[in-house]
Formats: C-alpha cells, structure tokens, sequence
C-alpha cells in the first residue's frame, strides 16, 4: 500500500524532478510534488512523495531524513491528514454583519 511522506526543508530551486530521483534513489515512487505558492508559483519549501510501499517510506525516511540537499536539511517524515475544520463548513454563532431587521 502506497504511503505518503512530508518532505521539508527544500531548497526553494529544488524542482519536481530532483524530488522524485532523490527518492527513487532509496525506494519506488509512485508520486512526488512540491507545495507552491498559488500567487507567484514559487516554491513554499516543502513537498510530499508517495512511495510505493510501507518499507520504501521506511527506508526513505532512515536515509533521507536530515541529509543535506542543496545547502539544505531535510525533514523526511510520514504525512498526516489534513485536519478537517469544526464543524464541516457551517458556522455558528447566529448572524453576521449588520443588526436585526
């Protein structure tokens, strides 16, 4: 089962391409993908891949995490879920804006 992998640290040049050979050097990638900004398209300095297996993810993070990549450290560890927002979407606290009419 794929598992997916938080990477930090990248180095803001770091492309997609570097990111996936970089894993696939110690594993099977099934998908790497750097954050960007939505504005200017920069790079946010993090990314994630997916390895293909529990043990490629496992030894990805025994041999990447704190290597230095492009004048960079890396944080090499498994992803978490987004938290999902309280309340799924619908707010409380009665009305908003103006008073009552």
């Amino acid at each position: 089962m794929p598992q997916k992998l938080f990477i930090g640290g990248l180095s803001y040049n770091t492309t997609t391409e570097e990111l996936r050979e970089l894993f696939a050097q110690v594993g099977s990638v099934v998908s790497a993908d750097i954050a960007t900004d939505r504005f200017s398209g920069r790079s946010r300095g993090f990314g994630f891949v997916e390895m293909e297996s529990d043990e490629d993810a496992q030894r990805a993070i025994a041999q990447l995490n704190g290597r230095e990549v492009a004048g960079r450290r890396l944080s090499v560890e498994i992803s978490r879920p987004k938290a999902e927002a309280a309340g799924g979407g619908a707010r409380g606290g009665g009305r908003r804006g103006g008073g009552w009419r």
